[in-house]
């Protein structure tokens, strides 16, 4: 166990911290964080429009009309749906800035058109073109990502090896800024589009699709398994470790297969037959992913009241309603979780404890498996288990999911929130 504790504090602690401090990691984190305003907003606003309660909706229905919910998550739309697009810029921006010589904010507007350039655009019917929101959010993400770090970087290479338009002296600085960006920014951009030709004469025939196109074929093959299952949510994990919206990424090759078994216990629960399956949809949405995914709602409850870090524990307070509603950006871009070695583990350990603990106790018959009802992805934990199964039993095993995932979470988050403490007293002590 000596040796074991050595390894960790003289050789992997120092590594990963290392790692984490390297420029295109801060990059990472700060860029991101970027988001986080918008999303906690947009997150609010998702609440209002989508509470699990029928009399609520029913009752603002009759009030403001059918349409009452989309327009409140108008908000939602806006703030959500720009993820990606705020990712690349303020990636771009805090990897720019630490070089001399670079201004930030030429190089932020070369990535944003590279990051445009390489989604897949449509001609409208007048002729225009029409850019796939869906591409701007988080479905767009790992693309963000890669362009704000790797564009950056050669445009910087780019700068430096003095390939610039040079104005007099007398140029003002912001004019100045944007002519030394001309020659560079081409440049950069010619390669994005040289890499998206290249992709579009493959059978992925986007760079979107390249990340669906390499999951399709193993995600196919899984079933509803246990074994399946888990597969599944780890997939969903690692993807978002990597700034990947994993649900997304495989929704459309998983979810038909997990909808039709949802069907099929629905048509059997009517047929006051025996319940097939115990792997579907609601089986992930509402008993896996407690909080979002990662079953991140106990991290949330462990930074909102056992915190001492101030900044662990204002995100925790407001994280802690979206999550309650499992809406987890705010704590998956606000801690962030993207790329933190820290939190990986219990971010993956913790579905897979629910799945294994939810999958046995309705396998063992002392819960009730899904019967086919569908409560809207927000409904909280307790009320949903009820709903989905029919039986309190439901309800239970999501208690007893989110003490696990507390408990699963607790000595990661002490450690991380000792190490926020100490930075936050040295840097209090400095000042």
């Amino acid at each position: 166990m000596a040796k074991e504790n050595s390894f960790l504090t003289e050789k992997l602690v120092p590594f990963f911290n290392k790692v984490s401090s390297a420029k295109h990691m801060v990059a990472l984190r700060d860029g991101m964080t970027a988001a986080v305003p918008m999303i906690i907003i947009g997150s609010i606003f998702m609440i209002i429009g989508q509470f699990p309660v029928q009399g609520y909706l029913d009752f603002m229905a009759h009030l403001f009309g059918p349409n009452w919910s989309n327009v409140v998550q108008y908000i939602t739309n806006a703030s959500f749906n720009i993820m990606g697009l705020v990712a690349v810029a303020g990636i771009s921006y805090s990897m720019a800035k630490n070089y001399k010589g670079i201004d930030p904010f030429s190089a932020m507007i070369v990535s944003i058109a590279a990051f445009i350039l390489t989604i897949p655009m449509q001609v409208g019917k007048d002729g225009g073109l029409l850019i796939p929101l869906k591409q701007f959010d988080s479905s767009g993400l790992f693309t963000a990502l890669l362009v704000g770090l790797f564009v950056t970087d050669l445009y910087v290479w780019l700068m430096h090896k003095n390939l610039v338009f040079k104005m007099p002296d007398t140029v003002p600085p912001a004019v100045s800024n944007s002519f030394a960006a001309l020659f560079p920014g081409a440049i950069s951009l010619f390669v994005v589009w040289l890499i998206r030709v290249g992709v579009e004469a493959t059978p992925m025939k986007s760079i979107p699709n390249v990340i669906t196109f390499f999951l399709q074929a193993p995600m196919s093959k899984v079933t509803n398994t246990l074994g399946g299952a888990i597969v599944i949510e780890l997939v969903i994990c690692v993807l978002w470790f990597f700034g990947i919206h994993g649900a997304n990424a495989i929704s459309g090759i998983i979810d038909p297969v997990l909808y039709t078994a949802l069907a099929a216990n629905a048509t059997a629960f009517k047929a006051h037959e025996a319940l097939p399956n115990i792997i579907t949809k609601t089986f992930f949405d509402n008993f896996v992913r407690i909080g979002g995914c990662g079953a991140t709602l106990g991290f949330v409850i462990l930074m909102t009241f056992f915190a001492k870090d101030k900044e662990m524990k204002a995100l925790g307070k407001l994280s802690i309603a979206p999550s309650i509603f499992n809406i987890n950006e705010p704590v998956v871009f606000g801690v962030p979780i993207v790329l933190n070695y820290q939190i990986i583990i219990p971010f993956i350990l913790a579905p897979m404890a629910n799945i294994i603990a939810t999958y046995i106790a309705m396998k063992m018959g002392w819960v009730a498996k899904t019967i086919g009802i569908y409560p809207p992805w927000t409904t909280p934990p307790i009320l949903s288990g009820i709903i989905s199964t029919g039986h309190i039993s439901g309800g239970i095993m999501q208690l007893f999911n989110i003490v696990m995932d507390t408990l699963i979470y607790f000595g990661f988050f002490k450690s991380m929130d000792r190490a926020k403490l100490k930075a936050e007293q040295e840097a209090e002590k400095a000042a």
